[in-house]
């Protein structure tokens, strides 16, 4: 469920109409529900309460807006980090470093050091040259690191191939036959602690049983760990469960369903488990709005063309990605089309034959499930604009990222030689 409804005849997120927002701001932009976010974090921390004590920690790559992140870190959740950067973003949101999980396959010693002078939680390693990295930081810092081992379960997770991480030909992860030399290789190295064991197999599932498989593996690494002596504290079971991104598509199963295959496996584990949640809580709590430029009749649809672009919303050239598309103001009236966008790539295309409203030039639309690896993933190519975030709260809204003009703000001087 999101907060995205008709009202009169026309689309609002909470209690503001769309309308408003292409007047003021402009087209396209991204507009938040807050409480979209807000329920889909109380939904999963419901799901997940007959565990003891878990981390939920926002996967902030997904959605790294201050105001998003703070509206989180006031549900109580923390991050999953997998750069410097979001650690800053995650800290100045308000998220206490107790609550930071850094992830990621390639941190360097001095995102490392900076991350554990501010007391991150645990740190996701994913190699054994990583960990001797981290121990040479530490150790120069005087400070013990926390830290697990990603384990790389080779499971396939059914999903697009470019957001699989848990098959043996990916770049993440320890695989399981090598994963007891490098707990022991760790537990060998100063300044270091190892505290837990973290999985995370892809974004995006619709099953349950690859995360369960994953789980299970987990679970055997856990006890053989035990058996060697470590006195582990955290699983981190990583996230990826999907969303229903529109009709056709496959259903997900619900937050629900996985809580309980979640304390079923888990269940003589006696640890603290953490997860890594990102768009199963922001993806469909943001749209991104866009107004039609012309439309041009085709060889057999007509073309949609809108003022929103591939490098606004990256995911259906990067993973034919579907988003579900309405018009704001819809008319009643349905057609077959191709929605396309500016930029001068065949692959600025958002969908092709689709089966949606029927609208003309001046008319605003919609991308929905866009919450997600949407503005975060957004880039300036053709020196187009940055597109402007609005965090919507019952009726009111504020503008939460600014539209940037990329050409001045990559301007540099010419070399006075040229």
């Amino acid at each position: 469920m999101d907060h995205f409804d008709l009202n009169d005849g026309a689309l609002h997120c909470d209690g503001v109409p769309l309308e408003t927002i292409a007047a003021e701001v402009g087209t396209p932009v991204y507009v938040y529900s807050h409480a979209t976010l807000v329920r889909h974090a109380r939904v999963l921390k419901e799901a997940l309460a007959a565990l003891h004590d878990p981390l939920v920690a926002f996967a902030v790559k997904a959605n790294p807006n201050p105001a998003v992140l703070a509206t989180l870190a006031g549900e109580g959740l923390g991050a999953d980090i997998v750069s410097i950067g979001e650690y800053r973003l995650a800290r100045a949101a308000g998220m206490p470093p107790s609550t930071i999980l850094f992830s990621g396959v390639g941190k360097d010693a001095a995102e490392m050091a900076e991350a554990l002078a501010g007391d991150v939680l645990q740190f996701n390693l994913e190699s054994v040259e990583e960990a001797h990295m981290l121990s040479v930081v530490a150790v120069a810092a005087g400070r013990t690191a926390q830290v697990a081992f990603r384990l790389n379960p080779d499971v396939d997770a059914g999903t697009h191939a470019k957001i699989t991480t848990g098959n043996a030909d990916n770049k993440f992860g320890i695989p399981a036959s090598q994963a007891l030399d490098a707990f022991r290789a760790a537990r060998d190295l100063p300044g270091l602690e190892v505290t837990g064991v973290t999985v995370h197999i892809g974004s995006q599932l619709t099953r349950l049983d690859p995360l369960e498989a994953a789980f299970q593996r987990l679970g055997e690494l856990i006890s053989t760990l035990r058996a060697d002596g470590f006195d582990l504290k955290i699983a981190d079971l990583g996230g990826g469960l999907g969303v229903p991104y529109g009709p056709g598509q496959p259903e997900p199963p619900t937050p629900e369903a996985y809580g309980a295959m979640v304390a079923r496996v888990t269940r003589d584990w006696n640890i603290r488990l953490a997860f890594e949640p990102g768009r199963l809580i922001s993806g469909n709590a943001g749209v991104l709005l866009t107004r039609v430029v012309r439309v041009k009749p085709g060889e057999k649809h007509p073309w949609v063309i809108v003022d929103a672009a591939m490098n606004d919303l990256m995911r259906p050239a990067l993973y034919d990605a579907y988003h579900h598309i309405a018009a704001v103001r819809p008319s009643g009236r349905r057609w077959t089309a191709n929605v396309v966008g500016p930029v001068c790539e065949s692959g600025d295309t958002f969908a092709l034959a689709r089966e949606m409203d029927a609208v003309a030039p001046g008319d605003l639309i919609v991308f929905r499930t866009a919450g997600a690896y949407g503005a975060a993933m957004s880039n300036g190519y053709n020196s187009r604009e940055l597109t402007p975030e609005v965090l919507v709260k019952g009726d009111k809204w504020a503008l939460v990222r600014r539209r940037i003009n990329i050409a001045d703000a990559a301007a540099a001087p010419v070399p006075s030689w040229l």
